[in-house]
């Protein structure tokens, strides 16, 4: 079993899985208020059952279509990632494991240095480096993401972090997007409309037992989570290049998945769309991506 890092800020504990994919293995405070929750995914197969709260995304989010893409002329497959599809999911970063750069009590640098070759060939076709920081404060818990083009040639890259939030105490979310994608029953984007009426969370409203699993596009870069009957509530912000936020809302499970991101679901592939997020790095240029989450009573 992966050993857990523990760091510490006041009242707040979170655990970290540097060897599982740089992911977060509990996040609460002393009151025993679980500001996320631990999932085993049993189709995530490069985590091994082992239950996380949250894993970065890098060097993309969500699904790639068939497991294939085409970039500057080139024909690239990547190992499916994701049991019962056939699609590669949520980089490859979540697979790997991450060395500690730097470490305090509240504070953990981990970085991965990713190159095709061996049994991480078939993983991603082009080599990047990446960092991922926490820091843990007595008012919330804030996360940044750096990747660097370490390849010869260009690449596409995407970033986010998915983090599975507790669905207890009469959940509500609010945000604000512009649009949100459809999806088709291979749970690829199908349609592009208006986030109004039903798809709109403009005013909080209850997590909801209808399923969820949509990109909303757009997205004003601030989320905000309130668990009434716990008295808690969670701001989640991302900086501008996270453009994007997936809420996912699986019927009967204890747990929502509310991830912001760079890229659109399949953004590999939809090369015609201006905003979809993907962002082609030259050899040596970096982007970096930041989401912090402020806890509140309410």
């Amino acid at each position: 079993m992966s050993p857990t890092l523990e760091l510490n800020a006041g009242g707040m504990r979170l655990g970290l899985l540097p060897d599982l994919g740089g992911s977060i293995a509990f996040w609460h405070n002393g009151a025993g208020m679980e500001f996320l929750r631990p999932v085993s995914d049993p189709h995530l197969v490069a985590q091994h059952g082992r239950a996380v709260a949250g894993y970065p995304l890098v060097p993309f989010s969500n699904r790639v279509a068939g497991d294939h893409f085409r970039f500057e002329g080139v024909d690239y497959h990547l190992d499916p990632s994701f049991a019962g599809e056939n699609c590669a999911i949520h980089g490859n970063g979540w697979q790997r494991r991450w060395r500690i750069a730097l470490l305090s009590d509240s504070s953990a640098t981990l970085a991965l240095d990713h190159t095709p070759s061996g049994a991480y060939a078939g993983q991603w076709p082009f080599s990047y480096r990446a960092q991922l920081r926490y820091d843990l404060h007595e008012a919330g818990l804030s996360i940044g993401i750096l990747l660097e083009n370490t390849d010869t040639r260009d690449q596409p890259v995407g970033m986010g972090f998915h983090p599975y939030f507790p669905r207890h105490s009469g959940l509500k979310i609010g945000f604000v997007a512009s649009s949100v994608w459809t999806n088709g029953p291979d749970h690829l984007p199908l349609l592009r409309i208006p986030a109004e009426g039903d798809c709109s969370f403009a005013h909080m409203r209850d997590a909801g037992h209808a399923p969820i699993d949509n990109c909303y596009a757009g997205w004003s870069g601030s989320a905000f989570l309130r668990w009434p009957r716990a008295g808690y509530a969670l701001t989640v912000e991302g900086s501008p290049e996270l453009s994007h936020l997936v809420l996912f809302t699986p019927p009967g499970l204890p747990y929502i998945g509310l991830e912001p991101v760079s890229n659109m679901n399949d953004g590999f592939n939809r090369g015609t769309i201006a905003d979809s997020g993907v962002r082609v790095l030259a050899p040596g240029q970096v982007m970096e991506g930041h989401i912090r989450m402020t806890v509140a009573r309410c």
